[in-house]
């Protein structure tokens, strides 16, 4: 596929980050590489839907639909596949901004016909000016970011990271769409991972696919202060590991964690190394990163425990959708 045309889809479900949207909107219009449309699929908010509506009433570019399915992020971002024309659809948060050869950089990737998924770097816009001192780079996926440990340059992945990614329609075709009662659900507990199993799933499904991150494919998303804070960081850790037991009994513990065990073995313990060192050596927030890295391994294990024993009694469930009318082009 050479040049192929990009729906980028924007999930929304709060006024509150209206701003965001609208800047979110924006830095796709300033794209080098022109997106075939943007579709902003609202999320069971009435009243939004109908102000993003008369917003783009005049927009011959901007699409403003509905949440067809259940609350929730996978939900939304299955209407938003199955309502786009673009032979590629990318995905991108309501509270990012894209750098402006964001799409350029997706559409290189693509002239690989067995790429099935191009995803990008993600990178945080601290609310208080500044990362806070005791907030290790190695779980900056904690507030949606890409994290230290993940390598440089375009390269083969198991998953991409879904705020900042794009597949190939095909894809969708092959494998389904995203599962619903994994992911993020409005205010609910910031569940994720629902990404890193429809990766699994497809690769399952295509064994031939190839996965990459470009990290030169650019978005910048905003951290609110909430979200700076131990508390939330120990949250998101736990709902963390609730999802990946949700992700090990759809796909196995083997594919399920695979990335994990290395994670866990080689990028963390080197961390905390640093921390220590920077302690030693009186620098702000050494001995603080260093606890967080330890604090939040133990509570992802075990949220991944309580996740694993709820899945095994069948309190957890989750259900792949089929794509709809995913068949345009």
């Amino acid at each position: 596929m050479s040049d192929p045309d990009i729906s980028v889809v924007i999930c929304v479900y709060t006024e509150d980050r209206w701003e965001d949207i609208l800047a979110a909107v924006s830095s796709v219009h300033a794209q080098s590489y022109p997106a075939l449309e943007t579709l902003l699929v609202v999320d069971h908010n009435p009243a939004l839907l109908e102000r993003l509506t008369k917003e783009y009433k005049q927009s011959a570019e901007v699409r403003v639909l509905a949440n067809a399915g259940p609350r929730g992020l996978s939900a939304g971002r299955n209407t938003g596949i199955a309502a786009s024309y673009g032979e590629v659809i990318a995905f991108l948060d309501d509270d990012a901004v894209a750098e402006r050869h964001w799409l350029r950089r997706f559409a290189e990737g693509y002239a690989d016909p067995r790429v099935m998924a191009v995803g990008g770097r993600t990178l945080p816009i601290w609310a208080s000016g500044r990362r806070p001192d005791w907030f290790p780079e190695e779980f900056d996926w904690v507030v949606g970011c890409t994290y230290k440990g993940l390598p440089a340059g375009r390269v083969r992945v198991r998953n991409v990271l879904g705020g900042n990614a794009s597949f190939r329609r095909t894809a969708f075709d092959a494998a389904g769409g995203f599962a619903t009662g994994i992911g993020r659900d409005g205010d609910k507990r910031p569940l994720g991972c629902e990404e890193t199993e429809l990766c699994i799933r497809l690769t399952r499904a295509r064994p031939d696919a190839v996965l990459l991150i470009d990290d030169r494919a650019v978005i910048h998303h905003r951290v609110p202060k909430a979200r700076e804070h131990f508390g939330y960081f120990r949250t998101r850790a736990y709902a963390e590991g609730l999802s990946k037991a949700l992700v090990a009994r759809s796909v196995g513990a083997g594919k399920g964690l695979e990335s994990e065990r290395r994670y866990t073995t080689r990028v963390l313990p080197a961390g905390v190394a640093r921390g220590l060192r920077d302690a030693l050596l009186a620098r702000p927030g050494g001995a603080g990163r260093a606890g967080a890295i330890v604090a939040g391994v133990l509570t992802a294990a075990g949220g991944y425990v309580v996740g694993s024993v709820r899945a095994r009694r069948g309190g957890a469930t989750f259900s792949v959708a089929e794509i709809e009318g995913g068949t345009h082009g």
